[in-house]
């Protein structure tokens, strides 16, 4: 059976007011209900079709200490959670709750599970199973007047070196993924090995990565590193418009990766047709690639987390469907420019 939406995210957090906060007030999230389950507290923000559960508490503790802040839990909504459960282990998942559970819980990637949420495509999405749950007023986001965050467009996994074509099978035969794309980057000394799956529906979309053990390191291994094995990496949202996204995020303090200027001076040449301008492109730091279908526009945050083990990525499509070599590199690139200003 497959899998056809991301009914939510959970992530981990040391400080629920601080990692909230960035969601609500930079992002533009509301909170929609706070949650009460064994061993964690919990806060559900939503926007537009992304729903995000914040959780902290001793429940918690023993993922932090390993991993840091960061993504436990992505669940996925299936027309039989059941069947969703039986084909997923059958492929090679443990289940993670009793049988006659109401709702299934399957292990996923590194510590990474799996929620399967019984709702067909097109239904009205209801309060994540689990917690014991308060709706709070709708008071944060009435003066908010910037782009939203449309929907999720895809997630970045890293994983060791050696299990990224497991992980791949895992999902094609687990959840019904199929391989989109795949494409071995070389950056410098560096290297990686990047498969992209995606669900039938086109609304789950992984981009899933493995560092050259033959290369020399790069940030893909201390993301491995500092995250304490295998995990998400980042969130890509899908705007409208990028650039007055970005700008305005900036000002309410979301941090992001600064371009070269070098890098606009060839981009007319890459790029011809864009409707944007160089300059605007410029100002905001914003990237682009282009694939046979069309281009597209991204930037990627700096990490709000003291480990940096998760950020985020804005993206706008024109008409572009895929992820190009000149797209996974800019990522690669962006990130390594990050890393080294830190070192």
């Amino acid at each position: 059976m497959t899998a056809h939406d991301v009914e939510y995210i959970e992530i981990y957090t040391s400080d629920q007011q601080k990692t909230t906060n960035y969601f609500v007030s930079m992002f533009g999230f509301r909170e929609k209900a706070k949650g009460a389950a064994p061993g964690r507290d919990s806060v559900l923000l939503v926007q537009n079709q992304l729903h995000v559960i914040i959780s902290s508490g001793p429940g918690t503790a023993e993922f932090l200490s390993a991993h840091g802040d960061g993504i436990i839990d992505i669940a996925f909504s299936c027309s039989d959670a059941a069947a969703a459960r039986d084909t997923a282990t059958a492929a090679g998942a443990t289940s993670l709750v009793p049988a006659d559970a109401p709702v299934p819980v399957v292990s996923g990637f590194g510590t990474v599970r799996h929620t399967l949420l019984q709702r067909s495509a097109g239904q009205e999405r209801e309060l994540p199973h689990g917690w014991i749950w308060t709706p709070t007023a709708d008071t944060t986001a009435t003066d908010w007047d910037a782009p939203e965050l449309r929907l999720l467009d895809h997630i970045a996994l890293c994983l060791p070196a050696g299990t990224l074509h497991e992980t791949v099978r895992f999902y094609i035969e687990g959840f019904g993924f199929e391989q989109y794309y795949s494409e071995y980057v070389t950056v410098g000394e560096q290297a990686m090995d990047s498969i992209v799956v995606r669900s039938p529906s086109a609304r789950i979309t992984f981009t899933i990565i493995e560092p050259d053990p033959a290369r020399k390191p790069g940030q893909i291994d201390e993301f491995l590193q500092r995250n304490g094995g295998g995990g998400v990496q980042h969130l890509a949202f899908l705007v409208d418009e990028i650039v007055p996204a970005v700008l305005e995020f900036e000002s309410r303090g979301v941090e992001f990766l600064q371009t070269p200027a070098t890098y606009y001076d060839a981009l007319a040449e890459r790029i011809s047709d864009l409707d944007e301008t160089i300059g605007d492109l410029r100002k905001a730091n914003v990237l682009a690639d282009r694939d046979e279908w069309g281009y597209l526009l991204q930037l990627f945050t700096r990490s709000p987390f003291e480990r940096r083990t998760l950020f985020f990525e804005l993206i706008q499509r024109h008409g572009a469907q895929g992820f190009g070599s000149s797209n996974i590199r800019a990522l690669y690139e962006a990130v390594e420019r990050a890393r080294e200003l830190a070192s």
